[in-house]
């Protein structure tokens, strides 16, 4: 999936907060600690490895296609790829007000660590919290 394909799918799949530019997704993937997990052109997981420890950045579906098993597989790609490199943990940053995306990490074994206070910007200039999950590789 090129980065012009995934700024296309986050700017769809996307209702909590602003999607990433073509440009953020190429650099993202420029680096050699990227981590790319895909579901067709369905879905993506992007993420980076760093030591021991991998970051989920950003996730997306196309919302024609949700309750598929397509981010499942993407995420699914994405452990496999982290753990493969060494990756002991993941972890990502939600946005505490996306029940659908933090009920879907908790189904794939994310448990609620932690809050960011104000960390995501709002559309209408305010901020929200980021709620920050975990969870162990096999």
């Amino acid at each position: 999936m090129t980065p012009e394909a995934m700024a296309a799918l986050a700017a769809r799949a996307y209702r909590h907060g602003t999607a990433w530019s073509a440009t953020a997704f190429a650099d993202t993937l420029a680096r050699p600690e990227a981590l790319l997990g895909l579901s067709g052109d369905a879905a993506f997981a992007l993420g980076l490895v760093i030591a021991d420890e991998a970051e989920i950045l950003a996730v997306a579906c196309d919302p024609t296609q949700q309750r598929q098993g397509h981010a499942a597989r993407a995420l699914a790609q994405l452990h496999a790829a982290a753990t493969g490199r060494g990756a002991g943990t993941v972890f990502l940053e939600v946005a505490a007000g996306n029940a659908s995306a933090i009920a879907f990490y908790a189904r794939h074994g994310y448990v609620v660590t932690g809050r960011r206070r104000g960390y995501y910007r709002t559309p209408d200039g305010g901020r929200e919290d980021a709620l920050l999950m975990v969870r162990a590789l096999p």
